[in-house]
Parts: structure tokens; C-alpha cells; sequence
């Protein structure tokens, strides 16, 4: 990039120096002991909302005052003030600008039809009105959120130009003006405007207008090696507990969301609009320009004016734009009639930092005003079981139709709304009264709170008191009825394994569980297999359509007629044995297993007191499938079917199997106590890609011990197994305890059997709902006898 390098070096010289700090200032008005109390802050949140890196910048007037990084921009690898971050659609606003330095110079016109500057954008649908600059800046154009083609979810990498026009695709949703919807595909058309009419590559645009003259040399939309060396790693996160690395794909429409800085750049960008869009190098726009982008387009009550947010805070005039894309969030805000703005970046997916953003600007107006400091909340974990006592169904007295859903995510609550929308975590209060909960985990941070109400004479069972209305406990002593027949091809998972689209039904109604947080209930339309998605959220007035195959089950789902979800294959998903194909033939790896010798293990372990299920309780059923074909690997383990386990272990599933009698139901065992040998058989068998699902046989399973156990729950009159939302051995992510898929019934009697378990000392392990561990598992040493060699007690005191 020669030429490129030349042409920007008069402006190179003008950038402040782009070396890391690890921290900027505290400078006037910002004081030592405030940066110690918001940095404890910090801290916390990075600690406690698993956040790996957070950097954030403060601004006062002309200059940065303090900065600082928390965590670990890469491990080992401490944040710093200059660690750059993915700030996805704070990147709109630098589109926006140069959108209008292209105005100001008669290059473009905001209010001309959209086709003047794009001809053949031409975006069909019932309205005639054309689409201007103006309208896709504010959000006002009524189109799709997403375009057929470079859209949130697709890694293939198109150009920009190939994005844009994908839109003759699709379909105008709303009358031009009458709604905001907002719209990244939108400000990609933007983007393609910008490049056009400037004759030079987008990037190239942002870097001579704006990064350039706004000192901003640790920024780009591109990965230059400045930024790269700076950029955090990321991490994604599901409700039920996974986390995996965040892919790193280029977005289509880079101009929405491709934008890479450091918080120091994105202060200094405040610095020049708190400056009527003045920057070091000189204006970037002018003061009535910039003016005309923070008013409200179409009406007083806009959010957007061009491209900016809006809005009031505390009565004051506020405006800024948040980001998320994979791994990132930001957010970006300024008041500037007191001309204070904050910037701050996490590399965790999703997370919730405007309680940050607002207290930061709490503290500066605090010092400002010669005030204490701002209060900084914390919260603290539920005590032990109390998640577990409160997970259930809630709803007004006489409205079922207005359900609160807490669910308990291996000790974690959370929230379920009769809306949906994002489901936030509850916590306790560090101080205060102990029967209140606290909104605050990653997707919603210290938000409202929630009461408890103790229950009458007769009803141990709390209520929620939310604002001012009480939320009973519904009865949870049946399943809830079955999913409509004509839902069940569509249950299932959709997409891409870095975005999962998961369709599932809850209290009757179809979901929606999109960009692995938002749950949207889904209304049927006159179309068939079309439904549409609320009026709130990301994807209102869109609607998802299903195509299905031609045994009624969908291939596929469709996002607003534009974007396509393949459905994903899971095998195992129609009830037959989960397969894979062995690393190695099991008749090469059982005799070197049946040679090796199990770990030395020290210390003072009991004896081995192994027992028969069976013979503690005839009616508990077995289904052993280690000792037939029908299991993952598809060959006999054991030379016969057999369930043991610990006394203490075995006499605790007879109690959770007679727990179960009053529903109609039993347990369905498919394995118990497992020889060490079998375990290396599983993992020297297993492709690597497999093997979170089978034990390590370096340190053993807890199936060696015999003191864990595979089982299910099944009808106690006919022995038939009742349908999970997985198969047993399934090995997806479908298999987990929290798996949040499925219909209702399905996760409730999952949560019955996980309950009847827990109730007799037993805990599931995250990643399969069918595994339960008893409590005593460490005091029992591994075992590697076969079946054969062990004289269970089989004249064991039988249930009366």
C-alpha cells in the first residue's frame, strides 16, 4: 500500500504517538480517588461478569482525562488504555459524518433518491415514496435489518458492493418515516454512497476524513497491523453456560459495524464533537452540520437524528450510539451542553455497559459540581439453593397468560419474561434486605429489583413482587400439555455454529431464540409456515418463514424473505443412537485398555461396597446400552447388563426412583459403575472433536468409581422412556442440562428428573442431562474390575 501510506503522511505527522499505555491520567476533573473507586468498580464487573478485557476512556472538555484497561487483552497479556476493541455500530456514526462532509461539499444530497447515487438500488415494495440519505441514516428507510447477502450471520465475506445490492431482493416493510427500524443493511447502503461518490475505497474514505485529522492512529475498518497487534481476543456466551472463541469474519457491510479502536481514539472523537466537530487536524464537519445530526429526523419523538442516538439523561441533553458484534460490546455517550462523553469496550459478547457508561458520567458531573461520589452498586451470588427453591412458573392472580419464567442455570437464575426479549440474571444485594433479588449479569447489569413475598399457612412458596404486582407460583405438579403436532418439524436448530438460530416452543407458543439472546414469541400469519416476530426488538415487522421437506420437516428457516437459516444436522435428532465413526477400530484399542493399569491414586479412600440397582429395587428398569451395539460407537463393552453401584449411591437412586412413583414414573438406567478400562476404550476410540463427552482416563471417570450413573426417566407401567429434548449419549449441545430448545414438556420433565436427583445427593454435569454424580464420588477409588469379577450384593434388602 505505497501509495496509500504516501498520500496520508502530512496528516501521520499530526497524530499523537499510538504506543500502549496502561493507563491516561486521572487529570482534572478527574482526581485520583475517583479513579481508585470507579477502577474498583471495574474490576468487579471484569471479574465477576467473566469479562476478559474493558478498557474505557473519560472526556472532559478538549481532552481524555482518564483511561485505563482491566483484564486481559490476550492471555497473559494484561488491557491496557490503548487495547482496541470491535465497537460495532459506533462504526455507523463515523459512516454517518462522512456521509456529510460528502453533502457539505455538494458530493452527495441527503434528501435525493438513494438510486441518484446507487442507480439500479432499487428496493421494491408497496410504497412509491424513494428512499433518500436522510431516511437510512435516522433509520427511517423501513427496510430489512438484514440483507440477503453479507448480513450479521454470514462469514463468506462479500464486498460491500455485493451486500448493498443484494437488497433488490427484498421487500420495503414500513412507509417511509412513520417508524424507526433500524436497519444495518441501511447503513451499508450508506457506506456504498460514501465510496461511490468519493471514488475511493470506504476505508480509505474514514481514514483520510476522519481518522486521520481526529489523531485517531489506533483505529481503522480495516485489520492494519497497528490495530491488529492491539486488538483483544473475544469470547461468545450462551445462557447455558458455554463459552467459545469469537470468529473474527469481516462483515459485509462493514460501514455498520466494522470498526476497530481503542477507547483514547474514541475519546478523542468525542473531544471534536463536544467541540462542534473540531478535531486537531481541523473541523471534520461544520458546527451546523453537525447541529443538524443531533436533532430528531421526522419528529420530536425520533431516537435517531443522523445516525446519532438520542435521548435525555437525568435532564440532560445526551446523545452517543452502543455496539455489539461478535465478542464486543461498546458503548459511546457525551452530554454536550456539560461537555463530558465516556467510551468503554468489553471483548465478552453482548455484555451490558451502559450501567458503566452512566456512571462514569456520574462521576465526572460529580467532581464538576464539587458532589460526592456516585454510589457504585455490587451484588452478590444467590445463597446455596436458592435458585433451585425459586425456579418455576409465576403469574398474577387470574392472568396464566402472563408468565415469569425463573429458571436455575447450575445455580444462576434467570429471568424469563412473558414478552421475552433478553432473559437477565438475578442476584442478591451485597447489603439490604435478603428476600430481594437484583437484576445484574452480563446481558442486563444492575437494572431493577425484584421482592419476595413469603408464602401463606399453607404455601411455603414465595411470590415475585415486580413493581407493583405480585407474581403466585403456578402449580408445577403435571407436565405441561404437549407442543401442537404441526410445530414439531419445526422445533430445532437453524444456522451457523457461530450464530444458532434455535426454534423452540414455551407456554403454547412458538420462539424464536435468535443471536444467542433475544427470545421472541412467534405469531402465526395468513401465510403458511410464516410467522411473525413482535413489534419490539431486533427483527419487528420482519417475519420467519419455514420451508419443509417433504416428510414435514423444515430444511430451513428464512429471516425477513432475505436471510436464510440451513437447518443444522444433529444426529440423533429423530430418536435413533447417536453415532460416531471410531478414531480407531474398539477391537485395536480393547486389548492395549485391558493391559494398562488405572492412575496410582493416594490418600485414605474407602472400600468398594458395590451393589445391584436391581436388586435394591426390581421395578428400577435397565437399558444397558454398553452391553448391546446399539451406543455411540456401535460395538459391545460389556459381557453383560448390569447396574452398580456404592451402597450409599444406589440406596439414593432407589430413593429419587420412589420419589417418582406418585407421577406415574421410574428411572430407566443405562449405566452406572464403568471398569477403567472401558473408559480408555471410550476416550482412545473417540475423535478428539468428541471427546468433551467421554472422561480423560488419566484422571478417571466417576462411572469408575461407582458413584455415577446414566438413567433416564420412563412410564413405571410399560417401561417406556419418556422423550428428552436429546437422545441419551447424544453428543451436541442439544445434551446439556440447561439446553434452553425443545417444547415444554420436554424441559419439564428434564427438570423433574434433575430435581428428583439433586433431592438424594446427586448433580448433573453441565453437558449431559442424563449424568449424575453423587456427592461421595472422591472418598471411592477407581475400579477396573469387569462385571464378572464383582459378587454384588445381590441379597440386598429388597423394597417392601
Amino acid at each position: 500500500m505505497p501509495r496509500l501510506r504516501s498520500a496520508l503522511l502530512p496528516l501521520l505527522l499530526l497524530i499523537p504517538s499510538a504506543r500502549g499505555q496502561e493507563a491516561i491520567g486521572p487529570d482534572a476533573p478527574m482526581t485520583a480517588e475517583a479513579a481508585e473507586a470507579l477502577g474498583a468498580f471495574l474490576d468487579r464487573e471484569v471479574e465477576r461478569k467473566g469479562i476478559p478485557a474493558l478498557s474505557i476512556a473519560l472526556v472532559s472538555g478538549d481532552r481524555v482525562v482518564w483511561a485505563r484497561g482491566f483484564g486481559e487483552a490476550r492471555p497473559g497479556e494484561p488491557a491496557t488504555a490503548e487495547t482496541a476493541y470491535r465497537v460495532g455500530s459506533v462504526s455507523k456514526l463515523f459512516t454517518d459524518l462522512a456521509a456529510m462532509q460528502l453533502v457539505e461539499r455538494g458530493e452527495l444530497d441527503l434528501d435525493a433518491p438513494i438510486a441518484d447515487a446507487l442507480p439500479g438500488l432499487d428496493i421494491p415494495g408497496p410504497f412509491e415514496a424513494p428512499i433518500t440519505l436522510r431516511h437510512l441514516m435516522s433509520h427511517r428507510a423501513g427496510i430489512v435489518r438484514e440483507p440477503p447477502v453479507g448480513h450479521y450471520f454470514d462469514p463468506s465475506g462479500p464486498t460491500l458492493a455485493e451486500t448493498v445490492l443484494s437488497l433488490v431482493r427484498t421487500t420495503r416493510l414500513l412507509e417511509l418515516g412513520s417508524k424507526t427500524k433500524y436497519s444495518n443493511a441501511g447503513l451499508g447502503v450508506v457506506g456504498l454512497a460514501v465510496e461511490r461518490a468519493s471514488g475511493r475505497p470506504f476505508a480509505e474514505v474514514i481514514r483520510s476524513g476522519l481518522l486521520g485529522p481526529l489523531g485517531m492512529a489506533s483505529s481503522d475498518f480495516e485489520a492494519t497491523p497497528v490495530v491488529e497487534s492491539k486488538l483483544a481476543d473475544a469470547i461468545m456466551w450462551t445462557y447455558d453456560g458455554r463459552t467459545f472463541p469469537a470468529p473474527d469474519f469481516p462483515l459485509g457491510y462493514a460501514p455498520a459495524g466494522g470498526l476497530m479502536a481503542s477507547m483514547p481514539d474514541l475519546g478523542r472523537f468525542l473531544v471534536a464533537l463536544l467541540d462542534e466537530g473540531r478535531g486537531p487536524g481541523g473541523p471534520i464537519v461544520g458546527p451546523e452540520t453537525l447541529e443538524q445530526m443531533l436533532e430528531p429526523q421526522f419528529d420530536d419523538s425520533g431516537r435517531f437524528g443522523l445516525g446519532f442516538a438520542l435521548g435525555d439523561w437525568k435532564g440532560r441533553r445526551r446523545f452517543g450510539h452502543g455496539g455489539a458484534v461478535y465478542g464486543f460490546a461498546t458503548e459511546l455517550v457525551a452530554l454536550p451542553d456539560e461537555r463530558l462523553g465516556v467510551a468503554v469496550s468489553a471483548s465478552r459478547d453482548c455484555v451490558d455497559l451502559g450501567p458503566i457508561a452512566d456512571l462514569a458520567l456520574e462521576t465526572l458531573l460529580a467532581l464538576e459540581d464539587g458532589e460526592p461520589l456516585p454510589e457504585f452498586p455490587r451484588t452478590e451470588p444467590l445463597p446455596d439453593g436458592l435458585s433451585r427453591e425459586l425456579r418455576g412458573r409465576y403469574a398474577p392472580e387470574g392472568e396464566d397468560d402472563r408468565v415469569i419464567e425463573l429458571v436455575d442455570v447450575d445455580g444462576r437464575l434467570l429471568l424469563m419474561s412473558p414478552r421475552g426479549g433478553e432473559l437477565p440474571e438475578l442476584r442478591s444485594p451485597a447489603e439490604g434486605d435478603p428476600d430481594t433479588l437484583v437484576v445484574d449479569g452480563p446481558i442486563a447489569s444492575h437494572g431493577p429489583t425484584i421482592a419476595l413475598e413469603a408464602g401463606g399457612e399453607d404455601d411455603d412458596a414465595k411470590s415475585l413482587i415486580v413493581g407493583e404486582t405480585t407474581f403466585r407460583r403456578l402449580p408445577d405438579d403435571s407436565p405441561p400439555p404437549p407442543a401442537p403436532e404441526e410445530w414439531l418439524g419445526l422445533i430445532g436448530e437453524y444456522g451457523w455454529d457461530h450464530n444458532v438460530l434455535y426454534i423452540l416452543e414455551r407456554e403454547g407458543d412458538l420462539y424464536a431464540l435468535v443471536e444467542w439472546f433475544y427470545l421472541y414469541p412467534l405469531a402465526p400469519t395468513d401465510e403458511p409456515d410464516t410467522f411473525a416476530f413482535p413489534d419490539f426488538g431486533l427483527y419487528h415487522d420482519e417475519t420467519l418463514a419455514f420451508d419443509r421437506d417433504d416428510s414435514g420437516r423444515a430444511s430451513r428457516a428464512v429471516l425477513g424473505g432475505s436471510v436464510v437459516f440451513d437447518r443444522r444436522p444433529i444426529d440423533g435428532e429423530d430418536g435413533s443412537t447417536f453415532r460416531v465413526d471410531p478414531l480407531r477400530p474398539v477391537s485395536e484399542v480393547r486389548p492395549e485398555a485391558l493391559a494398562a493399569s488405572p492412575p496410582h491414586e493416594g490418600g485414605d479412600l474407602r472400600e468398594p461396597d458395590l451393589v445391584d440397582l436391581t436388586a435394591l429395587d426390581p421395578s428400577i428398569r435397565l437399558d444397558v446400552r454398553y452391553a448391546t451395539d446399539d451406543n455411540f460407537l456401535g460395538t459391545p463393552f460389556y459381557t453383560s447388563a448390569r447396574a452398580l453401584m456404592q451402597r450409599p449411591a444406589a440406596e439414593a437412586v432407589v430413593r429419587a426412583h420412589q420419589a417418582l412413583e406418585p407421577y406415574g414414573l421410574g428411572l430407566l438406567v443405562h449405566d452406572a459403575y464403568r471398569p477403567w478400562y472401558v473408559t480408555k476404550m471410550f476416550y482412545d476410540a473417540t475423535p478428539p472433536e468428541s471427546r468433551g463427552f467421554v472422561a480423560n482416563p488419566r484422571s478417571g471417570s466417576k462411572h469408575n468409581r461407582g458413584c455415577a450413573v446414566d438413567l433416564t426417566l420412563c412410564d413405571r407401567a410399560t417401561g417406556e422412556p419418556i422423550r428428552m429434548v436429546a437422545g441419551y449419549d447424544e453428543f451436541s449441545e442439544r445434551a446439556g442440562a440447561f439446553y434452553p430448545g425443545g417444547t415444554s414438556r420436554q424441559r419439564w420433565y428434564r427438570a423433574l428428573l434433575r430435581d428428583a436427583m439433586e433431592d438424594q445427593g446427586f448433580d448433573v454435569i453441565d453437558n449431559e442431562w442424563w449424568h449424575f454424580d453423587y456427592k461421595d464420588w472422591r472418598s471411592y477409588p477407581l475400579g477396573n474390575q469387569p462385571f464378572e469379577a464383582i459378587d454384588a450384593d445381590l441379597d440386598a434388602p429388597q423394597r417392601p
